[in-house]
């Protein structure tokens, strides 16, 4: 078995758009031996909290920052013999900024529409696990109407 400190995964939705647009990378994988189509992801730094872990990895991916943040998901990667869980996070009112990548980390990105994204999934254009489910998980719930992906606003509390 393989300990790991656990891993974010960040759907960055652009929620000015109707319908929504997710963010997608484009990155060569070693083990797939091909680039992949993903969301924004990476490890969870030892002592690093989930959600700083998230907020992180969107900048240095992406350049993107988000006002809200939700989590909506949360799975073991491989449970047969890696001990790592991958936390999804919805990030929303994004923020355009300059992309931090590491030094090995060629990263393409591009917005598409959530029903092209679900046709990605579906026509097997992304293979990768956590986007999958994540690109599901937000097309189910707007379709079934069971969730809104705009944060409600703030109430001032009364005196």
């Amino acid at each position: 078995m393989i300990h790991h400190t656990g891993s974010v995964v960040v759907l960055a939705v652009d929620d000015s758009t109707s319908p929504p647009r997710v963010l997608l990378e484009r990155q060569y994988r070693h083990a797939a031996q091909d680039y992949l189509w993903e969301l924004p992801a990476g490890r969870i730094d030892p002592g690093e909290q989930e959600l700083k872990a998230a907020k992180r990895e969107l900048l240095e991916e992406t350049g993107y920052t988000a006002n809200g943040w939700r989590r909506i998901l949360k799975f073991y990667a491989s449970p047969g013999f890696v001990a790592e869980t991958m936390a999804v996070y919805m990030a929303t009112g994004l923020r355009k900024g300059v992309a931090q990548p590491e030094e090995d980390e060629i990263i393409y990105k591009r917005f598409v529409n959530l029903p092209a994204a679900v046709r990605m999934v579906t026509g097997g254009t992304i293979r990768d696990a956590k986007t999958i489910s994540s690109v599901l998980w937000l097309h189910h719930h707007l379709e079934q109407g069971k969730f809104a992906y705009k944060q409600p606003p703030l109430r001032k509390k009364h005196r």
